[in-house]
């Protein structure tokens, strides 16, 4: 079982600099203007990041020559995902789910700017048994959020 404290520990600065992003710009741009002003705070509290980072899926154990880009990773350890949606919905958890099984990081935030109210959502990935769990430390068992229990086979 994963200490929880540990892994919210990990996310607390940047879990900060996405409210400061909010605070400043508001609900209602587009996600581009939420990842430069966020790229701005990042650089300005002297958090690590690479922005748009681009990452080739391993299938097989061979690297596959297709790219997905995560919006940001921060520290080398939490992956940071950025939407400017009505609503978060269980495809844009799927994504940040499938993310997180193929970079491994420790943590993985979904946050929705677009909203009066700032939706942030973290997930924690235990590597000791392959499975991410929520913030109140439950298993999560389908990427479309449907079940509470999550285990990746492989």
């Amino acid at each position: 079982m994963i200490d929880l404290s540990l892994y919210k520990e990990e996310c607390y600065d940047v879990v900060g600099a996405l409210y400061n992003v909010k605070r400043e710009l508001g609900a209602g741009l587009n996600e581009k203007i939420y990842q430069e002003g966020l790229s701005i705070e990042l650089s300005q509290m002297g958090i690590p990041f690479e922005r748009e980072k681009a990452i080739h899926p391993v299938y097989r154990g061979k690297a596959m020559e297709s790219i997905f880009y995560l919006d940001f990773l921060c520290k080398g350890t939490v992956i940071v995902e950025l939407k400017a949606v009505n609503a978060l919905c269980k495809e844009h958890r799927a994504q940040l789910l499938n993310y997180m099984h193929l970079v491994k990081p420790m943590v993985g935030v979904l946050v929705n700017f677009a909203s009066v109210y700032t939706e942030i959502e973290r997930y924690y990935y235990d590597r000791e048994s392959d499975e991410i769990v929520n913030n109140e430390g439950r298993r999560i068992k389908d990427k479309y959020m449907e079940d509470t229990v999550y285990h990746r086979h492989n």
